[in-house]
């Protein structure tokens, strides 16, 4: 592989990850702990890209060094892990594609006013349409830079529309008022948590990037998805710090279209119309390539026609929008379950980096070691405890 074709594909794997983690819910999160924190917010961004790199980095690494995917490093640690694990990402990924369909009918609804399920039709279309070309891999890693660039670029207009109070936030970013441990928790699971931090791995893999060799690159890409993602979480909380410092209250139905339309007026609603879309429908092709990737080593048959389990994927995510709605008490379910993944997952990892069986001769970092069981404690505390919370509202 040439130089140029690799950082093609490192930067495609860095924004497959980096557009997955930002959906309709990363925009919601961000204006909604932004009108909540106001600047000491930053000092929550602050801590979760510190988390994220270190969950990140533990998981990219294991999977480059061990050649397998995420579910056969389970399946080998212990047989059955894989499927178990393998079982909570695609009901997670499945899930929250419907929220992501969700979210790309609202956009098409802000930009043309067609209703919201025709919208999601056409965007579940689009998604579709990435993965029936021939080299479906290079279209769906341009489609994520697209549409990335696209998200951050108008990002940065509303946010200087906004004029936020920058000096500020650069002082509460390191002193906040208040810490935040809710947010915290939020934030690296909305951009770590699930299926998320696998798009990238499972994409540098399948791509051939893997071995002791590659490490450098690997960490290359995934300090760069996090470096994406928190660049648009920083510009969002600037331009939502702008709009709350003017006394503005957020509509808590959509803190998100508050901020774009009080930024920058119409045009900043028709802005956001675009961003809510891109940040869908990447989202849509993320979650779907990635719960699939974690199915396509059970069965020659999957590997064989994978691209057509991804199409079938978004298919359903799209119909059952379509014909049921967002079925909420699902949602709440999965997603009180979507919060073990990430501690489950990343301690398969760190677990499986000390065997030799599974990662050869490989010596894995002692700080990154420590530091990502520090991750699985503290994610799996707040993982059990959002579970807790989020069973109770099924019986209501």
């Amino acid at each position: 592989m040439d130089k140029k074709s690799r950082m093609r594909l490192l930067l495609g794997a860095a924004f497959l990850m980096a557009t997955s983690a930002i959906g309709p819910g990363f925009l919601t999160q961000t204006t909604h702990f932004t009108e909540q924190l106001a600047a000491s917010f930053g000092f929550v961004i602050l801590v979760s890209i510190i988390i994220d790199i270190g969950a990140q980095l533990n998981i990219w690494r294991i999977i480059a060094i061990s050649e397998k995917p995420a579910q056969d490093i389970a399946n080998k640690l212990l047989p059955g892990l894989g499927f178990v694990l393998s079982a909570l990402i695609v009901a997670g990924g499945l899930a929250f594609n419907i929220g992501n369909i969700a979210g790309a009918g609202l956009g098409t609804n802000v930009l043309f006013g067609i209703s919201p399920e025709m919208g999601a039709l056409f965007s579940g279309l689009v998604a579709i349409g990435v993965f029936l070309v021939r080299e479906a891999g290079k279209v769906m890693d341009r489609f994520a830079q697209m549409l990335g660039f696209l998200m951050i670029g108008l990002t940065v207009y509303v946010m200087f529309t906004a004029t936020p109070p920058l000096g500020e936030a650069a002082v509460k970013t390191i002193a906040p008022d208040t810490i935040d441990f809710l947010a915290i928790v939020t934030l690296v699971g909305g951009t770590v948590g699930g299926y998320i931090t696998f798009a990238g791995g499972h994409r540098l893999l399948e791509a051939g990037v893997k071995g002791k060799e590659s490490l450098g690159y690997v960490n290359r890409s995934a300090v760069s998805a996090i470096g994406f993602a928190s660049i648009m979480r920083v510009f969002l909380f600037l331009a939502a710090l702008g709009v709350v410092a003017q006394g503005i209250q957020l509509d808590p139905g959509n803190p998100a279209a508050t901020v774009f339309q009080s930024a920058a007026g119409n045009v900043g609603y028709k802005i956001f119309g675009v961003v809510i879309w891109a940040a869908a429908v990447t989202s849509v092709v993320g979650a779907a390539y990635t719960s699939v990737s974690f199915i396509r080593s059970f069965s020659n048959t999957i590997e064989k026609h994978h691209k057509w389990f991804i199409v079938g994927f978004i298919a359903i995510s799209t119909l059952v929008f379509v014909s049921v709605g967002r079925p909420v008490s699902i949602l709440i379910l999965v997603g009180s379950l979507n919060g073990l993944i990430l501690p489950l997952a990343l301690g398969v990892m760190i677990i499986a980096a000390h065997k030799k069986s599974i990662v050869g001769d490989y010596k894995h970092p002692l700080w990154m070691t420590i530091f990502g069981a520090l991750i699985v404690i503290v994610m799996s505390y707040m993982g059990f405890v959002t579970l807790l919370e989020g069973i109770p509202q099924l019986f209501e």
